[in-house]
């Protein structure tokens, strides 16, 4: 089900939402549970890709199935304001997401890792399946990452989504000013 590349590029020109799950897409799926609080790894990698995107007017959302003072607090420190926690059902969330923002599916890309993820990525213009993701998820999937959840991913699509919009050159040249 995978896009070529020339309609890939195409389709990621159009987004102007990135949706992505949390555990095992911005984290590596590893859950530390202590006796009153919860750790996540997340990559600092795939925080710096989001904050591109923010800058850049790619509004980036998570939908998650589980919650998290962790999530809280990663969301709050990278500035991603559309944080949805505890949703065993995510559709719902994603389409109501979509129809405040104004947005149609075609503008927006759902990176997922697991079953629950594939309503929101059949919807989506844009499906994204991290490279560790169940087999189910890659198959159906327009594109499979290189890097695995919590490992690049979100990282390696924020590039490629600013690559294809011409602007990733311009993330570049702000350091080297």
């Amino acid at each position: 089900m995978a896009l070529s590349r020339r309609r890939l590029r195409s389709a990621l020109a159009h987004v102007r939402l990135l949706v992505l799950d949390v555990d095992g897409v911005m984290t590596d799926a590893g859950i530390f549970l202590g006796e009153q609080e919860e750790l996540k790894r997340y990559d600092s990698r795939d925080g710096s890709g989001i904050k591109y995107l923010l800058r850049h007017g790619v509004a980036v959302a998570v939908i998650s199935g589980r919650e998290s003072v962790s999530v809280t607090r990663r969301c709050a420190e990278l500035g991603i304001t559309e944080v949805h926690q505890h949703q065993l059902k995510k559709l719902p969330v994603f389409l109501e997401l979509l129809k405040r923002r104004g947005l149609s599916a075609d503008e927006v890309a759902v990176m997922g890792d697991d079953l629950s993820d594939l309503p929101m990525m059949r919807r989506a213009g844009v499906s994204i399946a991290v490279a560790d993701a169940c087999e189910d998820v890659r198959r159906r999937a327009d594109w499979v990452t290189r890097a695995g959840g919590g490992h690049g991913a979100v990282r390696e699509v924020a590039e490629a989504i600013l690559e294809a919009k011409d602007l990733w050159a311009q993330c570049v040249e702000g350091y080297l000013a």
